[in-house]
């Protein structure tokens, strides 16, 4: 039996040299806008804007957070994006930025949608939904104020794809994420709020930077009524003491009043 022959394998093209060609014009990079005249009404705008601040306050020092901002996913094209009402980045401490490229930063791992009078409904939002699994981001928060069923709906990135949980859940609201819970909260002004609390019954909520003003105001007088009855019981003990060392000499004047009276009559004639 013949040997089998080794493969040569041609050898490669010589790379052709770069010619000083004349173009018809300069290549034109991909351009990524930091924003985007969109409507939004006033009540839009606060409801993202404590939800965004509340966030900030409580992880400003172990993630970056955004609002509004658009977030890209491919470098080839500026279509390829979203702008959440809020996303989070865990990780790294949170800095000022202009847009969100996930080729340079990475995907968010939490972004929130809060319906607007301006969205038109359920269709757009399985548009919106898709662009969040194509970008990676692992757990996706939809907040409708004026379902008052089903305010809160959330997905999960599995295997892929970007799942939502059911509405028996037990664990529905948990932000997984966050280790914190999604619950809503009526607001006087507002009306339903999205807020975070630590507890699964919403009581320890996030404060906003408002409440915590608040809290601190509060937490503040406490502290200064605490310190002013600390002195009043001070004062009274003082003047308590006072008064008993002042009894005490007394009793003791009075007791060596009545010696020297006793020794006056021993020393005189019977």
């Amino acid at each position: 039996m013949s040997a089998i022959e080794p493969t040569v394998r041609p050898p490669a093209a010589p790379r052709r040299p770069t010619r000083a060609h004349v173009y018809s014009r300069p290549p034109e990079p991909v351009h990524f806008p930091e924003s985007e005249e969109e409507p939004e009404t006033n009540r839009h705008l606060e409801l993202r804007t404590a939800l965004y601040l509340s966030l900030k306050r409580e992880l400003a020092l172990v993630a970056t957070l955004g609002s509004n901002q658009f977030v890209y996913w491919d470098p080839t094209t500026s279509k390829m994006r979203l702008a959440p009402d809020a996303f989070v980045r865990l990780g790294v401490p949170h800095r000022t930025f202009r847009t969100w490229k996930i080729w340079v930063h990475g995907a968010p791992d939490l972004g929130v949608e809060i319906v607007s009078d301006s969205d038109e409904g359920e269709p757009d939002w399985d548009e919106e939904l898709e662009r969040y699994r194509a970008a990676g981001i692992g757990e996706v928060v939809r907040f409708h104020p004026e379902d008052r069923e089903r305010p809160i709906r959330l997905w999960d990135a599995l295997d892929g794809d970007l799942v939502e949980r059911a509405p028996d859940d037990p664990d529905l609201r948990a932000c997984e994420t966050l280790g914190l819970w999604w619950t809503v909260v009526e607001d006087r002004s507002l009306g339903p709020m999205l807020r975070l609390a630590r507890d699964r019954e919403g009581h320890d909520l996030l404060p906003t930077p408002d409440e915590a003003e608040a809290q601190a105001r509060e937490a503040e007088a406490q502290a200064r009524e605490a310190e002013a009855r600390a002195r009043e019981s001070e004062a009274k003990t003082r003047e308590a003491n006072e008064k008993l060392q002042a009894e005490v000499q007394a009793l003791r004047a009075e007791l060596a009043q009545a010696k020297g009276k006793r020794r006056t009559r021993r020393r005189s004639p019977g």
